[in-house]
Order: structure tokens, then sequence, then C-alpha cells
């Protein structure tokens, strides 16, 4: 598939994610509406980011990759999975789809009378006084390197050419369903970037000072993650195997 292809492929994938998993949060997470306590909550908007990463890993995977964050492009560079030329295109389209897809989601929040994009926090990460628990930077900090690893290792693992056909949104939005619910409380959860950049522009302050963790953490994360699953897993083997593949 041409760069370009994937390049927009990528950027409407991340535009959903943070519109499907930041909306929940701004929109759906604590709304009352005419019957009290309907709000979905924290665990509906873990399950939010799961289903946003599992549709379009079915929708766009066979183009793109569906990588839809930094850190995952980056883990999978180490890995030997992806390309190191075509990371920094691949990075740039995911931040412009991420920021687009806040835009709206703020163009939708505002329209509600009284919202203080703000004051709500807007879906941003953070630690500290910015952390939904107030966790500490170094809590933020460890939490956010695991979680990237652990979801690195998945996708390595469920992308495997030996791994079964077919599963592997399945295994990847559970996944990041399952993180979100772990970690939501310490950072509002990021392992993702992109999504970490696009709603921080939009409430500034605090959100933009502690940006920096958002990429730093998740990118250590995934660069760990690469290194490692190719030590257990073996990457002669799985070359060897798909070449088996292709020439059956």
């Amino acid at each position: 598939m041409h760069l370009s292809k994937r390049l927009l492929a990528e950027m409407f994938g991340t535009f959903w994610l943070v519109l499907g998993g930041c909306g929940s949060a701004v929109l759906a997470a604590s709304f009352a509406g005419p019957v009290h306590g309907l709000g979905i909550g924290f665990v509906g908007v873990a399950l939010a980011f799961g289903l946003t990463v599992l549709t379009m890993a079915f929708a766009i995977g066979h183009i793109s990759g569906c990588h839809l964050n930094p850190a995952v492009s980056v883990g999978l560079t180490v890995a030997g999975r992806f390309p190191a030329r075509d990371l920094l295109p691949y990075i740039v389209a995911q931040v412009i789809g991420a920021v687009i897809g806040a835009a709206v989601l703020a163009c939708i929040a505002t329209g509600k009378p009284g919202f203080d994009l703000v004051a709500s926090g807007f879906a941003t990460n953070g630690y500290g006084d910015h952390s939904p628990g107030h966790y500490t930077l170094a809590a933020a900090f460890v939490c956010e390197v695991v979680m990237t690893a652990f979801f690195l290792f998945v996708i390595l693992g469920a992308t495997d050419v030996r791994a079964p056909a077919g599963f592997a949104p399945i295994a990847i939005g559970l996944c990041l369903t399952l993180i979100h619910l772990i970690s939501i409380p310490v950072t509002n959860t990021s392992v993702n970037p992109a999504r970490s950049t696009g709603p921080a522009l939009f409430v500034g302050g605090e959100a933009i000072s502690q940006l920096w963790l958002f990429w730093v953490a998740p990118i250590i994360g995934a660069v760990i993650a690469g290194v490692v699953y190719p030590l257990i897993a073996g990457r002669r083997e799985a070359v060897a195997e798909l070449a088996a593949r292709v020439k059956a």
C-alpha cells in the first residue's frame, strides 16, 4: 500500500481513537441526564478506548497496520516489524489525527451550555495535582512505562505470524481496555503520545507542561517491548515460519 494511503489511514484511525476514547470520558463518563447515574464511569471509558482500537484494527489494519500511536510505531520499528524510514511520517499523521479528533470533540463538548473545556480536564493526562488520584511523577512514570511495554508485548505477540490468525484486533483491544482499568486513576491513561497531545493542546497550562512524560515514558516502554519480545519469541523462527507460509 502506498505510503500516502497508509498515512491517511493512520490519521483517520487516530482521529477515531481520540474522538471515541476521550469523547467517552468528556461526554459520557459522568453524564447524569434525566436518570441519575446514567454515566458510563471509568469502566465504560476503558471499554471505549479498547473498542476504538478493535474496530479500527479490523477497518484499517490491512492498510496501515493500525498503529494509531507513536509508541506502537517505535516499538514495531525496534522489533524489526516496521521500516524506520516510515516512522516519522507515521508519527506526524497520528498526531495530526489526534489533534483533529480533539478539535471535533471540543466543538461537540462546548455545545453544552456552561461547559468549561479547561475546568473539565478534557481527558488530558497528568501526574500530581493533574492526576485523577493525585499520584506522584514517579508513580505515573513507572505506570506509563510498564503499561506501554505490556501493550506492545501483546501487539507483537498477537500479530506474530505464528499466532492464531484473525484474533489480533480482539487481543489488542482487550489489552488496551485492561490497561485503562488499571491506570486511569494514576494518569488518566496515555500509553499513546498522540492521544495525550491532542487534548492537551486545547487545555494548555499544566496539561502542556506535563506532556513530556506522556511522550518519554510510553516510548521507553515501547522500546523495552521491542527488544524483549524478539528475545523471548525468537526472530529467526518467525522469519522462517513466514517464509514457509509464503512458499506454501
